[in-house]
């Protein structure tokens, strides 16, 4: 079967604006980024991990598609320009694809078009509808790159972009092309915290997955990209795994079975052994029913030894694009220097209906640097994803 290998990656997200001040800030366990607002709630504050970086404008000529959105799909694929260019060179434009997930595209100028159509009777000038499809990332990136292969967008709530690598790897193995622009990105909009709020699933603090205390989560923004293709580089896409178990629109299976599924089938496609997998980035919410659900599949599959972390409590739960952050953290945990995984930053306060997991603490040092890493992804309607990425050795 095809290898296909991770090139460089693009990230802003609460924890920085680039691959470095992620990177330092994630294994400090900083979560400065995670701070309480009422933009989207006026009144009602909650915490968000947002981006306070500046982000880049749409260029000219492009105005129909400038919304934040994918302003941050800019911020994040200006850092990877370079591998970009190589992918154009080496293949040629025409062979070069591009898949994005998303769940809120530009619902965030949506809102603040109806508002201003409220206040003065007209939609302002600036606000053009095209802003709102969920294509809106992945078209915007084909012209901005000035790419012709395929563009494709998925949408599967919080797993989005975790899907999408699959997609990804599907074109090159089908011959659609022969590299793909892959990641996500979502922006923090009021419909989406509003939305969560009334399924009472918003934490009144920073969300503490795992904890007894655990009691929702935090709406985070950002982007993160890279480019896939044959070419070697550092990190390998080593195995996907997708289940759909349809258990309730909002509630995952509290049995863990979709979750196992998705799991299983990463290993399967990898050909590895759970003993292999050396850090799970877990979906980690700190929701009842997901840490409840998760934490079971988790011991179920690899026991209580698999380090595990989840990175939520320091980005926010970055929906749409939280697959692609995700594995962008993994990305970066690979190719350190140093034998960490990220922390799980928390009160340390377990569950005692939970399985004891193996959760990292902040500064706490692997034996070596890990080698292959498991991030997974779950989202409404049984939407699961599990994917592997290691070191090219």
């Amino acid at each position: 079967m095809t290898r296909l290998f991770l090139h460089d990656v693009g990230i802003v997200c609460a924890l920085g604006a680039d691959a470095a001040s992620v990177r330092a800030a994630l294994f400090a366990g900083d979560q400065s980024g995670m701070r309480a607002t009422d933009a989207f709630s006026p009144g009602s504050p909650c915490v968000v991990g947002g981006v306070d970086a500046p982000l880049p404008p749409v260029p000219e000529g492009l105005g129909h598609f400038d919304c934040r959105n994918n302003r941050l799909l800019r911020a994040a694929v200006d850092q990877i320009s370079v591998a970009v260019t190589r992918a154009i060179d080496r293949v040629g434009a025409e062979r070069v694809g591009v898949v994005i997930g998303t769940s809120t595209s530009g619902i965030a100028e949506g809102e603040r078009a109806i508002a201003h159509w409220r206040r003065e009777g007209r939609v302002h000038s600036t606000y053009d509808y095209r802003h709102q499809r969920m294509s809106s990332g992945s078209d915007f990136l084909v012209r901005y790159l000035d790419v012709g292969g395929p563009a494709l967008t998925v949408s599967t709530a919080c797993s989005s972009s975790a899907h999408a690598f699959g997609a990804a790897r599907r074109m090159i193995r089908n011959g659609l092309c022969d590299a793909v622009v892959v990641g996500g990105a979502d922006t923090a909009s009021a419909l989406t915290i509003r939305g969560f709020r009334s399924l009472d699933a918003v934490s009144r603090g920073i969300s503490n997955p795992m904890s007894v205390h655990r009691d929702g989560i935090n709406i985070g923004e950002g982007a993160c990209v890279t480019v896939l293709s044959r070419d070697e580089s550092d990190v390998e896409l080593l195995g996907v795994g997708a289940s759909s178990d349809a258990h309730h629109i909002s509630a995952p299976d509290p049995t863990g079975a979709g979750a196992l599924r998705a799991m299983r089938g990463a290993l399967a496609d990898a050909c590895l052994e759970p003993a292999a997998i050396e850090y799970v980035n877990l979906h980690g919410t700190g929701t009842s029913l997901n840490d409840a659900m998760e934490s079971r599949a988790i011991a179920e599959l690899f026991g209580n030894g698999v380090p595990c972390s989840s990175t939520k409590p320091l980005t926010g739960h970055t929906l749409g694009a939280a697959g692609a952050i995700e594995l962008g953290l993994c990305w970066l945990t690979l190719t350190q220097d140093e034998a960490l995984c990220p922390p799980h930053v928390w009160d340390g306060v377990r569950d005692p209906e939970l399985p004891s997991l193996a959760l990292v603490a902040r500064g706490e040092r692997a034996l070596r640097r890990p080698r292959r890493c498991l991030s997974n992804s779950f989202a409404f309607g049984g939407n699961n994803a599990a994917l592997i990425v290691g070191r090219n050795e």
